[in-house]
């Protein structure tokens, strides 16, 4: 039972890997644009809204899928000077009861208020206020919730090992 659930934690890991992956391209294109912009702001005095704006959704894409990835990797911050002197099965109660009653609470309060906020600037088809801005402001404002649901399954991953490392009947590994 215990291996069966850790093989499903270990999917929804190798899945949100291959997302992730794709997604972190975005990085390399944010220095491109950003390249770009001064070069034409420097180089040949043209200043453009739309790619600066264009900067900033990259940048919270980029910003949002990191959050998952420092997730789904256990690499998030913590207190290392109380958990290093920690024992290995004190960390993972703490890690049960942060994910629980801080963790699972902050993702059902995200998503119940990032929803009505896709769909108003869906509805309204918002674009952004300068005049040269970007359109379509909803596709970005839709990747708040997306993430959040990655961040879901994330730590459905994390809470799984977790549940294992403490009550299942074979050892299973949890990332330090």
């Amino acid at each position: 039972m215990a291996a069966n659930r850790s093989r499903w934690a270990s999917t929804i890991e190798a899945g949100l890997d291959r997302v992730m992956h794709f997604i972190s391209w975005i990085w390399l294109a944010l220095i491109a644009l950003i390249v770009l912009t001064v070069v034409l702001r420097f180089v040949f005095r043209i200043g453009r809204i739309e790619l600066e704006e264009l900067e900033w959704h990259f940048y919270a894409v980029g910003f949002l899928i990191g959050i998952v990835a420092c997730a789904s990797h256990d690499r998030h911050v913590r207190v290392d000077v109380f958990r290093e002197r920690m024992k290995p099965r004190t960390r993972d109660w703490v890690d049960l009861y942060g994910i629980l009653l801080f963790q699972v609470p902050f993702l059902a309060l995200v998503l119940w208020s990032a929803m009505p906020f896709v769909a108003d600037s869906f509805a309204v088809n918002e674009r952004s206020a300068a005049a040269s801005g970007l359109p379509y402001r909803y596709l970005l404002k839709a990747f708040l919730p997306f993430s959040m649901l990655l961040l879901s399954a994330a730590t459905g991953a994390r809470l799984i090992r977790v549940f294992d490392s403490l009550f299942g009947t074979q050892s299973t590994s949890v990332p330090e």
